[in-house]
């Protein structure tokens, strides 16, 4: 029997996903969370084989719940709309047996739990053809730069607390729009977040 842990914030697709499991052959669904912190309590305390995740949700994010979780024996399958370069490559990361996205065939949910329980790693095909065409271009410190850009920071207080002068942030600033393609600060940000590239 492969036992299941779902964890997804919007009760009725909870609701749904929950009974379609429990009626495959083979699966039973111990646990549901609606958010990330309690998808790592059940899966300390159940010892689920599989624990399906959405990503944005309260408490802590799926991705975070994998990347805690990623010592656990159970194996983590991220379930969500979002196929977006930056959420794949961190789930990849976290090491995740799977990424699949919810608009795909309910029955295909059910064929790749089977799969990865038998050792292999599942993920989208479109995640893989968007991954690959899309990495990060920034370098560490330039994602630095964007994240305080982010938070509303000003150049003055983007060199005081990354020790550098503000004339280095602003050609920071500067080859981070070339790089993303954009024509401000906004939809620097904009675009970033889009990819799914903030930690």
């Amino acid at each position: 029997m492969i036992r299941i842990v779902i964890a997804e914030d919007q009760l009725m697709l909870l609701g749904a996903l929950g009974s379609l499991l429990d009626l495959e052959e083979g699966m039973e669904v111990v646990g549901q969370a609606n958010n990330g912190e309690e998808a790592c309590q059940l899966v300390r305390t159940l010892k689920p084989d599989v624990c399906i995740m959405d990503i944005e949700m309260p408490a802590k994010s799926g991705l975070d719940a994998a990347e805690e979780l990623k010592s656990e024996p159970c194996k983590i399958i991220i379930l969500t709309t979002f196929a977006r370069p930056g959420f794949f490559e961190r789930a990849q990361k976290a090491g995740v047996s799977g990424y699949l996205l919810k608009d795909s065939p309910s029955e295909e949910l059910a064929t790749s739990i089977r799969k990865i329980m038998a050792g292999q790693r599942i993920f989208a095909p479109e995640l893989v053809d968007i991954a690959f065409g899309n990495e990060n271009p920034l370098t560490d410190r330039e994602r630095e730069v964007i994240q305080l850009m982010a938070e509303g920071k000003t150049t003055k207080e983007i060199s005081g607390q990354l020790y550098i002068t503000p004339g280095t942030v602003r050609n920071y600033i500067s080859v981070i729009l070339d790089k993303l393609e954009v024509s401000n600060r906004i939809e620097a940000i904009s675009r970033f977040k889009e990819k799914g590239w903030f930690k």
